[in-house]
């Protein structure tokens, strides 16, 4: 039987804090969510003038994230360069800033932001990753 690494809690506290410290520091105002290896929301954090629509999309991010088992950024570039057919996938979101979490190769779990342009949301997202590991 295989056995699998997943975040806990104290993960994705670290994760949302991690990413908060880093949008606070450019002055970002995001939304950060982070999920399990399934998809499945296990935080999420609006920022202070985050417009409220940025909490569905980091939420779609951070799943497509998870069951895509990559960074969303591949999603939106397939879409971007020509395989317009993938946009009927059924995952909302397809845009750059969902990054997923991973432990020995395997995903755990993932990180969704939106709010700022596509680069910051990875950037943000990134170092909520790093926060653990």
């Amino acid at each position: 039987m295989n056995t699998k690494s997943v975040l806990t809690l104290d993960d994705v506290n670290a994760i949302l804090d991690a990413a908060q410290q880093e949008a606070q520091a450019n002055s970002w105002a995001v939304t950060v969510a982070v999920a399990d290896d399934g998809g499945h929301l296990l935080g999420l954090r609006r920022l202070d003038g985050a417009p409220p629509f940025s909490a569905e999309v980091a939420t779609e991010k951070a799943r497509n994230a998870a069951i895509g088992r990559k960074e969303t950024q591949v999603f939106e570039d397939m879409i971007n360069n020509g395989r317009t057919a993938f946009v009927t996938a059924p995952l909302k979101a397809l845009l750059a800033g969902g990054v997923p979490v991973l432990v020995n190769g395997q995903v755990a779990g993932s990180v969704g932001i939106s709010g700022v342009k596509p680069d910051q949301d990875v950037q943000v997202a990134k170092a909520g990753v790093a926060a653990i590991g």
